[in-house]
C-alpha cells in the first residue's frame, strides 16, 4: 500500500467522492445486503454530507498521486447517518460535554479494503474528536461495516431496519468511549 494521505475534503470532489461511495457500496456490500436494499441504501441514505465538508470534518484518503482510496469524517453536529439526500438529518450541534460525537460515512474503494485505508481514517476521526472535546463517539454501521468497527472498539446496539423508498435495510447502532490518549 502506497503512503495515505489524510486531508478535509473539498467542496469541488463531492460528486467523486459519491461515485467511491457508490462503488465501495456495491462492491463491499455483497453477502452483507441484496442488491435492492444495496441500491435502495446508495439512494436514500449513502452519500457526502456535504455540511460536514463545509465544517472540514470529512476527509479523504489519496495517495501521493491524489487517487482516491477512502473518505470519512466526524461530526460535531446531531445528524447520526445519511447523506444530502437523507430527509432526517439535523443541523444542531452537539455539547461534548454531554453528547458523542458522530463517526459518519465511511467508506473505502474496493481496491484499498482492508489495507488499512479505513483504520487510519477512524484514528484521525477519532482523534479529532478527542481533541474537540469529546469522550464518546456513536454511529450507524452498516453490515458490512459492523466486523470493521467492533474490531476497532466499537460496540454495537441492537439491529435496526430503515425504510429506504419502501425496502429495509439494516443498520447496526454503535458507541465507543474515548481514551484519554
Amino acid at each position: 500500500m502506497p503512503e495515505l494521505i489524510i486531508r478535509p475534503a473539498r467542496p469541488d470532489e463531492i460528486s467523486a467522492l459519491n461515485a467511491l461511495i457508490t462503488a465501495s457500496a456495491r462492491v463491499l456490500s455483497q453477502g452483507f445486503y441484496t442488491p435492492a436494499e444495496t441500491e435502495a441504501a446508495i439512494t436514500h441514505v449513502f452519500g457526502v454530507d456535504s455540511e460536514l465538508v463545509s465544517d472540514g470534518t470529512y476527509l479523504v484518503v489519496e495517495t501521493a498521486d491524489g487517487t482516491l482510496m477512502g473518505c470519512g469524517g466526524w461530526s460535531r453536529r446531531a445528524t447520526l447517518f445519511g447523506g444530502d439526500g437523507f430527509a432526517a438529518r439535523a443541523s444542531g450541534l452537539l455539547d461534548p460535554a454531554r453528547d458523542a460525537a458522530k463517526i459518519r460515512a465511511f467508506f473505502v474503494a474496493p481496491a484499498a479494503a482492508r489495507k488499512g485505508v479505513g483504520a487510519a481514517l477512524l484514528a484521525a476521526c477519532e482523534a479529532a474528536a478527542r481533541a474537540a472535546g469529546f469522550t464518546r463517539t456513536e454511529l450507524m454501521a452498516t453490515l458490512p461495516g459492523v466486523p470493521f468497527y467492533a474490531a476497532n472498539g466499537y460496540h454495537p446496539g441492537d439491529a435496526i431496519a430503515h425504510d429506504c423508498g419502501g425496502v429495509a435495510v439494516g443498520f447496526v447502532p454503535m458507541r465507543k468511549q474515548l481514551s484519554g490518549e
